[in-house]
């Protein structure tokens, strides 16, 4: 009985958080519309969201790019495939790669910094003066983070699988010395706009949207001292990184399921 009776808390409480999450979600949602009446507020959070983290998202997509090219040769070479290369590259990298490696290294870099500055906020009681001061800070700093979280991502999947293909092409065309023609022809005629790098754009855009809220709501619910900022900005990455794998097998198996 004992046994059950812990189960039993452990499930309410697992249950009173999903649906404290919820509600503010919901609260985010609604203080969007009259955060876009500050819109500049939105610009400084896309610079210091998706700005900073270009160096990361870029270097990755460049080393994603050179080692893909590499195995992906190795592995097609043995059946007399090379000249798919291109192809099996950039759909990996649109489709896959791209939109994942982004949002686990967008939730590693943005989101504990979003975390953090909350977080502090929170314990310096920046938050509560502007609620004594009526200003609501859902509205005034929360909402403009999300929506900068939102369009920063799909734009930094792009970027690293651009710079993922354009490295793919220097292993396979200059340095392995892979056809040029059809690097670029085969994956010209096999990759479908909609299909393929539509679905990967939705993808980060949902992505942006579980690292962002996961980040401002461990940040803002952290408890008020240095030992629970640390934790919050640890639960950010963890929780925020089971989302994008168990949300990525959802949305492969919805959009890719039929041929």
């Amino acid at each position: 009985m004992d046994l059950l009776a812990r189960i039993g808390a452990v499930a309410l409480d697992q249950l009173r958080g999903w649906g404290h999450a919820t509600a503010f979600f919901w609260e985010l949602l609604r203080a969007v519309p009259p955060a876009m009446r500050r819109f500049y507020l939105v610009v400084v959070q896309v610079h210091a969201i998706g700005n900073r983290s270009l160096v990361i998202i870029l270097s990755s997509g460049l080393a994603v790019g050179f080692v893909l090219a590499l195995q992906m040769y190795y592995a097609l070479v043995r059946y007399g495939a090379a000249e798919s290369l291109g192809l099996v590259v950039n759909l990996s990298l649109v489709r896959e790669l791209g939109p994942v490696v982004t949002a686990l290294l967008f939730a590693g870099r943005a989101g504990t910094s979003l975390t953090a500055e909350i977080g502090l906020m929170k314990a310096g009681e920046q938050l509560a003066a502007l609620e004594l001061m009526a200003i609501d800070p859902k509205q005034r700093v929360l909402a403009p983070r999300l929506v900068a979280g939102i369009f920063s991502m799909p734009i930094l999947a792009v970027l690293f699988s651009a710079i993922g293909i354009l490295g793919a092409w220097v292993v396979a065309v200059v340095l392995i010395g892979v056809d040029g023609g059809n690097f670029w022809s085969i994956m010209q005629t096999g990759v479908d706009v909609w299909r393929d790098v539509g679905n990967g754009i939705f993808k980060s855009f949902v992505f942006g949207i579980i690292c962002t809220v996961v980040a401002l709501y461990q940040g803002h619910e952290t408890e008020a001292t240095p030992e629970g900022v640390a934790y919050a900005t640890t639960r950010t990455v963890v929780i925020s990184s089971l989302w994008i794998l168990g949300m990525d097998f959802i949305l492969t198996a919805l959009m890719f399921s039929t041929p």
